[in-house]
C-alpha cells in the first residue's frame, strides 16, 4: 500500500515512525541515484559508495526535507553534492555520458529507428560512439544538464533546485550543449 503513495507523503510516514516508508523511498531511488552517480563519476566501484552515502545522508537530514519541494529534485541535488565531494577526494575529472551498464546509449535509442536490422543497429552503435565522443567534448556543466534532461528525466525547474543554478541558467546550457553537440556532429553525420 505504501508503494502508491508519494515521495512526500512516504517521509512524513517515516517520520511519525513507519520505518517500510523509507525503505519503499530506498528502493524507489536506488537505481536511479546510482545511475546518475556512476555516469558523473565514471567509476562503479565509487558509485557504489556514493550512492549508499547519498541514502545515508537522505536519512540523516529527512527532518530538514521541506515538504513543500520536490523530495526527487532534493534527492538528486545530495546525490551531485556526495559525487563532487568523492571527485574533490579522487581529484578526478567526470566524463559524463548517455552509456548505461548495458553498453547502450539513452540519447541515441531514443533517435534510433526502432526496426533491428543488422545495418540499422551498426548505423546505432556509429551513431552512439559518436555521440559519446562529442558528450565527452562538452564541459562538466554542458554534460550535467543534459544527462539529468534526457537520462534522469528531469524538468528544468528541477534541474535547476537540483543544481542550485537559476533555471534560466539551465535553459540556457541546454541550448548551448545542444548546439555544441550539432556542430560537432555535423560534420561527421
Amino acid at each position: 500500500m505504501t508503494q502508491s503513495y508519494t515521495d512526500e507523503q512516504l517521509v512524513e510516514n517515516y517520520l511519525k515512525g513507519d520505518k517500510g516508508s523509507l525503505e519503499v523511498l530506498i528502493k524507489r531511488y536506488l537505481k536511479s541515484v546510482y545511475s546518475f552517480v556512476r555516469h558523473f563519476v565514471r567509476d562503479d566501484a565509487g558509485a557504489e559508495d556514493i550512492a549508499q552515502e547519498v541514502f545515508v545522508r537522505m536519512w540523516k537530514n529527512l527532518k530538514k526535507f521541506d515538504k513543500k519541494k520536490s523530495f526527487k529534485t532534493w534527492i538528486f541535488s545530495i546525490a551531485k553534492n556526495a559525487s563532487i565531494d568523492f571527485l574533490r577526494k579522487k581529484k578526478a575529472v567526470p566524463i559524463s555520458a548517455f552509456d548505461d551498464d548495458d553498453g547502450g546509449n539513452a540519447i541515441a535509442e531514443t533517435l534510433a529507428d526502432s526496426a533491428s536490422r543488422p545495418d540499422k543497429n551498426t548505423e546505432r552503435a556509429d551513431t552512439a560512439h559518436l555521440l559519446k565522443m562529442a558528450m565527452e567534448k562538452l564541459s562538466e556543466n554542458y554534460r550535467t544538464v543534459l544527462y539529468l534532461k534526457y537520462y534522469s528525466d528531469l524538468t528544468f525547474q528541477k534541474i535547476s533546485e537540483s543544481l542550485g543554478v537559476p533555471m534560466n541558467t539551465i535553459k540556457s546550457r541546454h541550448r548551448r550543449a545542444l548546439a555544441a553537440l550539432r556542430n560537432s556532429l555535423a560534420g561527421i553525420l
